[in-house]
């Protein structure tokens, strides 16, 4: 039965929207490479046009990232960045993991 509370306390002490795989995928390379285009993000998670674009607007709408569409000479091109406040809280998101993990140390 302790093992249920401590599920319960990991659960709740990080943060849900990063925490989900494909999100934690782009914050950490928007962390490493401070911007990119949709491509690259593709690239690197390897998740789908729409996949990729329903994180990103769940990301945008919580003040991790910012979207910026505009054009590469004639081609559209969308650049995506992490703001301040999205690389706070992913610095964050790592604290509270490490703390959550902690007992697993011993």
């Amino acid at each position: 039965m302790a093992a249920r509370s401590n599920e319960a306390t990991v659960s709740a002490t990080v943060d849900r929207l990063i925490h989900e795989p494909s999100r934690l995928a782009i914050m950490t390379n928007l962390f490493i490479v401070e911007s990119a285009n949709a491509t690259y993000l593709l690239s690197q998670t390897q998740l789908t046009w729409g996949n990729l674009g329903s994180h990103l607007s769940k990301l945008e709408e919580a003040g991790y990232v910012v979207i910026a569409k505009g054009y590469n000479g004639k081609k559209p091109q969308t650049t995506i960045s992490l703001t301040a406040e999205g690389r706070s809280a992913l610095v964050d998101y790592r604290d509270q993991l490490l703390a959550a993990l902690a007992p697993v140390a011993d």
